[in-house]
């Protein structure tokens, strides 16, 4: 899905859209995993940089689709809730100038090619803190199908972070979409700069 897809499907209701922060989100911090200032890459609407903003966190939502961020904007000034939006590239986040504890990501991962993946992780490691930990949803090969994103498998997380990275942790998890109760098999990952 290009960019201008992602445009266009934020013009209406895209089913990754589900007007609340995503459950595993919410575990995070609720378990203590979330500390510090926080990237929300691919934030969409800004649900989860919302709720993590509203805890006390000093977040900072981006999102490449000027429409998801128009939303998140909307939603930050309505919830008096001081999250920042930027429409912003995840392969260029180094040029935010900022440093981040945490960096979650909910869904962006599992668009990007092959080629591309290596440049999110380059940018990643510029702007984590030496320690800072990386929080990526993305959908697991366990999803049956061929609706939504490419399937992601644990060997292909482990690879991509075997260098300057530590794999803290990768277990099964729900994406939950706005197409009904069911919610799609992933993987939650854990991963330290090191």
């Amino acid at each position: 899905m290009g960019r201008e897809s992602f445009e266009e499907a934020y013009l209406s209701l895209p089913p990754w859209d589900i007007g609340r922060p995503q459950g595993e989100i919410i575990r995070l911090a609720e378990e203590g995993e979330i500390r510090g200032a926080v990237l929300d890459a691919g934030c969409g609407t800004g649900e989860n940089a919302l709720f993590l903003s509203d805890l006390g966190y000093d977040v900072t939502g981006i999102d490449a689709a000027g429409a998801a961020i128009r939303k998140a904007k909307e939603k930050s000034r309505g919830r008096r809730v001081p999250a920042v939006f930027l429409e912003w590239d995840a392969l260029e986040i180094s040029g935010l100038g900022k440093r981040f504890d945490t960096v979650i990501d909910c869904g962006l991962f599992h668009v990007f090619s092959d080629e591309e993946r290596p440049l999110y992780f380059e940018e990643l490691s510029l702007v984590l803190v030496p320690g800072g930990t990386f929080r990526m949803l993305c959908f697991s090969e366990m999803e049956p199908g061929d609706w939504g994103p490419r399937r992601v498998t644990q060997r292909e997380i482990r690879k991509a972070f075997d260098r300057g990275w530590r794999v803290d942790s990768i277990r099964e998890a729900r994406f939950e979409t706005n197409l009904g109760p069911e919610c799609c098999r992933a993987w939650l990952s854990s991963m330290t700069r090191e």
